[in-house]
């Protein structure tokens, strides 16, 4: 008990007298090179979660509703993403699903829009998931 508290006291006092940034570390009495990276956190507020864009409405400029996002696909971390729209149907029922890259939804606090229109959308070749 009195070795931790006084392994406790050598620790305090070598953060308190600024120490600690030191580059050398001392392992079983011999000393050992570290690197000391300082990293900045920053809090983003400009993304979107997907668990909310999922379920969306999406517009065209006109205003007109268009599809709805049905899921969001990361093809691999470089190539991008994909919003899988559903286009038609009603119900679930006769839903049309195509893919359109992320990247082309322009996403605000109000609305999302996409630069199509639902005809256009409809002649897309339907998107199918991949069999797991």
């Amino acid at each position: 008990m009195k070795t931790r508290a006084s392994s406790l006291a050598f620790a305090l006092m070598i953060a308190a007298s600024g120490l600690a940034g030191s580059s050398l570390a001392y392992g079983q009495g011999t000393p050992q090179s570290i690197a000391v990276q300082r990293l900045a956190t920053v809090q983003s507020g400009t993304g979107f979660r997907a668990s909310k864009l999922v379920g969306s409405d999406v517009y065209d400029n006109n205003g007109n509703k268009i599809g709805e996002i049905d899921d969001i696909v990361l093809e691999s971390p470089n190539a991008g993403a994909f919003a899988i729209l559903s286009v038609g149907g009603f119900l679930g029922m006769g839903k049309h699903l195509v893919a359109v890259p992320f990247n082309d939804l322009q996403i605000s606090a109000k609305q999302i829009v996409l630069q199509t229109d639902k005809s256009s959308l409809k002649a897309m070749p339907e998107f199918n998931y991949a069999k797991e």
